[in-house]
């Protein structure tokens, strides 16, 4: 079976020769790279197939091309051309994936596809594969579409109606969900195979993890993007408010505030900023610290997002102090410490109860491993595309045919074709 896998990739060789995202996402890159690795596992052909888009606006075209450094040797990973011409590059980079998607399907036809989230591009790619090659799809969802990262209701004008709807039609059209939360999951129909994937815990963690289980750090670590919804700000803040004799506080990540955050750490004893680092130094990090922490503005909507890394930090050994993102089955509530939420006082005073009482020694290292370790994830996602191609018939319909409900400009429920 060849499956192409659509997402936001970015590595090494793209970010050498393109001036990317600036929030690079090492949470997004390890996900992909776990779930073709598991499909890889099970047996089928894996491409990853990414926009590689640019941030700078230079009025330039930077060239399609392959990964020369990709993380598996036999998962290639393909990038669509991009141009940095303001106002033109998103517009190019949906053609352009569109037309990578085309011209890779005409090389080798593919059985499957899977989408990460619903970005525009993806969209498109995965309405061309229902309609056009009568292709089921996955959608692997894990950002709530209608709503921020802090649960509000995103309001718009045309463009982000006609996208949001867009959105509405493919989530009740594709052949198969994977979700990180039940609330995200409620999104696609009743019908349609779904499966509830928080995360991943890699064979290298678990390894790590076993090995340190008795000879972890007193360290506090936070991984990930540096923005004002993930509290790094606030994190720092509770260090200056009451730094913790013995203990230190590691960053890893980067994004928009990293400058910021490094100057208002500038004077504070017991912080070290990693940047961005290799899966390896990572995997060291998390296996060595008592406490993971996700300070995570708290969302109004529970289940809109979950973060990855609560499940490694888990499968870690680490004990967890997290804003609450939704319910989690009981075995992985066991490591977790939840505050309401993310002001510097509640962070500050968290941590040194953690500290204080010794409940960092309470974790939930095998329950996470066990549920979501390799051979479970590939276990899981082997079933859902069993369930997807098991079920491929009742998709195969031409365009005039192929039709979701969705409402007209009156509110009545109508059905159109996908478009």
């Amino acid at each position: 079976m060849r499956i192409a896998l659509l997402g936001l990739y970015q590595g090494p060789s793209l970010v050498k020769s393109r001036p990317t995202l600036r929030n690079k996402s090492m949470s997004r890159q390890l996900k992909i790279e776990l779930v073709a690795s598991a499909l890889h596992g099970n047996g089928a052909s894996v491409e990853i197939l990414s926009s590689g888009e640019v941030i700078d606006h230079e009025f330039r075209l930077y060239p399609e091309f392959s990964e020369a450094e990709p993380f598996h040797p036999r998962i290639p990973i393909h990038y669509s051309s991009a141009l940095a011409v303001r106002w033109l590059n998103g517009a190019w980079s949906d053609s352009q994936l569109l037309r990578l998607f085309k011209t890779r399907h005409q090389v080798s036809p593919y059985d499957l596809v899977i989408i990460w989230n619903m970005k525009s591009s993806h969209v498109k790619c995965a309405n061309y594969a229902m309609q056009r090659c009568q292709l089921p799809v996955i959608l692997a969802y894990e950002d709530d579409a209608f709503v921020s990262r802090t649960g509000e209701v995103m309001r718009g004008g045309l463009l982000s109606n006609y996208r949001a709807e867009s959105c509405r039609k493919l989530l009740k059209a594709v052949s198969g969900g994977i979700g990180v939360s039940p609330y995200l999951l409620s999104q696609f129909p009743d019908e349609t195979p779904k499966l509830l994937l928080r995360g991943a815990v890699g064979d290298d963690l678990v390894a790590a993890g076993l090995r340190s289980r008795e000879s972890k750090k007193n360290w506090i670590l936070f991984a990930g993007t540096h923005d004002s919804t993930n509290g790094v700000a606030e994190l720092i803040e509770a260090w200056r408010l009451k730094r913790i004799p013995d203990w230190e506080l590691h960053i890893t990540g980067h994004g928009e505030l990293t400058e910021e955050l490094r100057n208002r750490a500038q004077n504070l004893e017991g912080i070290r900023f990693h940047g961005l680092v290799s899966r390896q130094t990572l995997v060291d990090l998390l296996s060595s610290a008592r406490i993971c922490i996700n300070p995570h503005a708290v969302s109004r909507t529970q289940g809109n997002l979950f973060a990855f890394k609560i499940i490694e930090y888990l499968g870690a050994g680490a004990n967890v102090i997290s804003t609450p993102m939704g319910k989690l089955e009981s075995q992985l509530e066991t490591g977790i410490n939840y505050i309401p939420e993310n002001s510097p006082e509640t962070i500050a005073k968290t941590l040194q109860l953690v500290v204080n009482e010794r409940r960092f020694e309470r974790t939930a290292m095998d329950a996470a491993q066990e549920m979501y370790g390799s051979p479970a994830v590939a276990k899981s996602l082997n079933a859902l595309v069993g369930q997807v191609m098991a079920t491929q018939g009742q998709y195969k319909a031409n365009e005039t045919t192929r039709q979701v409900e969705c409402k007209d400009k009156d509110g009545n429920v109508v059905r159109e074709p996908v478009l």
